[in-house]
């Protein structure tokens, strides 16, 4: 069955660096668009950034460009997101999905289960 996995989360100062990552299986990696999804305490979950099937593609939040980096490893099934220059306001849970396709338009139609990510000093 497909799974998404995320892990890397943690607690990390303001300014500080992590990098996600969401091990997949299940289904054949390098034909899906994989998206990071977040949500804080009290708000919406928000889309973070995605990546096309060939990595050719890459999209961000505005919250996020220039801080945050999307790649993928598709002899890994693997997709990570580098997070720089963290801020209080990136505390979330963040989460990876499946897109329906291999761009990034288009619905999610898998979950990962969530990794916590807290930006304190």
């Amino acid at each position: 069955q497909v799974q998404l996995v995320e892990s890397g989360g943690g607690l990390v100062q303001p300014g500080g660096s992590l990098r996600l990552s969401c091990a997949a299986s299940g289904f054949t990696f390098n034909y899906y668009a994989i998206g990071w999804f977040r949500q804080a305490p009290g708000k919406e979950r928000e889309g973070v950034s995605c990546i096309s099937s060939s990595g050719g593609s890459t999209y961000y939040a505005d919250s996020v460009k220039g801080r945050f980096t999307i790649s993928r490893d598709n002899a890994k099934n693997t997709v990570y997101l580098q997070m720089n220059s963290l801020k209080p306001e990136d505390t979330a849970i963040y989460y990876c999905a499946r897109r329906s396709g291999y761009v990034c338009y288009g619905s999610n139609d898998y979950w990962g289960q969530g990794t916590q990510v807290t930006v304190s000093s």
